[in-house]
C-alpha cells in the first residue's frame, strides 16, 4: 500500500505508556451503569464487564510512564495517522456532496487498557469506536494478533480495520446507530443480534466506500492489497471465530456477520463507491 510521505491526521491522541490506576471502593453499580451505556451505543458491554479488576472500583487516574516505542511501532503509528487522514479527506468530500458536515473523530492509541466514555477497555477487546466521545480506540498490538492469530497480514488489512471503525462513526453522525438501538430494545435477543449484524456489515461496506474513493483520488493500492483486506474481513467473521474457539457455530448469537457476508459487503462498497448501496437493513 502506498502511504509514505502523505498527510498525517492531527486527530490522533497518543496515550501509549499511560497507566490507569484505581482507588478501591464500591464502584460495582457504576460499572454496571457504564455497561448499560455501552449497550445503548451498540458497544459490546464486555468492554466494561470483562475488566474484572475494575468491578469493585470507584475512580481511576492516569499516570504517564516512561514508554519507548520501537521503530516498527512508530512506523505503525505514523501509518495509522495517514489512514485516518485519508478517511477524513474521503468523508469530508462525501458528506459535503450531500449538504452535510463531517465531524472528524479522534483516534486514541493506547497500550494495555484505556478509559473511554463507553467504559474501560483492554487490548484483548480489539479496536472499537465509542459514540459517547466520538473516538476510535486502538492498541497497536492488535495488528500483530491480526497477522499471527488470524493469518491476515498486510498494511491494507490494517487500513481496513481502521476504516471499519470510522464506518461506525459515519453511522453515528447519520443517526443510524441510534435508530438501530431503539429498534433493538423492542426485539428478542436473537432478532436484536440480527440488527447488530446489519450494523456491522454496513460499517464493512462503508469501509469499502472509503477504499474506493481513496484509490480514485490517491491511487493507494498496490498488487495484492485488496486481497489483504478481504482476507482480514473473512478472518474475523463470526462463524470462523466461533468455529476456531469452540468447534461449532450458533448463528443466532452472531453480532458481526459471517466471513462470506463481511467480504461481500466490503466488496460492495469498494466496487460501487456509493453510500446508498450500503443499505444492509433492506436485505434479509
Amino acid at each position: 500500500m502506498k502511504w509514505e510521505n502523505r498527510r498525517r491526521s492531527r486527530n490522533v491522541e497518543d496515550n501509549r505508556g499511560k497507566r490507569i490506576t484505581r482507588k478501591a471502593g464500591g464502584g460495582g453499580i457504576g460499572i454496571i451503569l457504564l455497561a448499560l451505556a455501552a449497550m445503548y451505543f451498540d458497544i459490546d458491554p464486555r468492554i466494561v464487564l470483562n475488566m474484572g479488576d475494575s468491578l469493585n472500583t470507584s475512580s481511576s487516574t492516569e499516570q504517564t510512564q516512561t514508554y519507548q516505542p520501537s521503530a516498527s511501532e512508530n512506523q505503525l503509528a505514523n501509518f495509522v495517522a495517514v489512514i485516518l487522514a485519508d478517511t477524513e479527506d474521503v468523508w469530508q468530500t462525501l458528506f459535503k456532496a450531500q449538504g452535510k458536515r463531517y465531524q472528524e473523530p479522534h483516534l486514541v492509541l493506547f497500550t494495555g487498557s484505556v478509559q473511554s466514555a463507553c467504559g474501560m477497555a483492554g487490548a484483548a477487546m480489539g479496536p472499537f469506536y465509542c459514540p459517547g466521545d466520538k473516538k476510535v480506540y486502538i492498541d497497536l498490538s492488535f495488528y500483530e494478533d491480526l497477522k499471527a492469530r488470524h493469518n491476515a497480514p498486510g498494511d491494507f488489512a490494517q487500513a481496513y480495520v481502521i476504516a471499519h471503525e470510522i464506518g461506525h462513526h459515519v453511522q453515528n453522525l447519520l443517526g443510524i446507530s441510534t435508530k438501530v438501538h431503539k429498534a433493538k430494545q423492542r426485539l428478542s435477543k436473537a432478532k436484536a443480534n440480527k440488527l447488530s449484524v446489519k450494523l456491522e456489515l454496513q460499517a464493512d461496506c462503508l469501509a469499502g466506500v472509503w477504499a474506493h474513493h481513496a484509490q480514485q483520488s490517491k491511487a493507494i493500492l498496490e498488487p495484492g492489497d485488496l486481497q489483504e483486506a478481504l482476507t482480514a474481513a473473512s478472518a474475523i467473521g463470526d462463524d470462523r471465530l466461533q468455529k476456531e474457539a469452540r468447534g461449532y457455530v450458533t448463528p443466532e448469537s452472531f453480532t458481526h456477520g459471517t466471513s462470506e457476508q463481511r467480504v461481500h459487503w466490503f466488496k460492495q462498497g469498494f466496487e460501487q463507491g456509493k453510500m446508498n448501496l450500503c443499505n444492509t437493513f433492506s436485505r434479509r
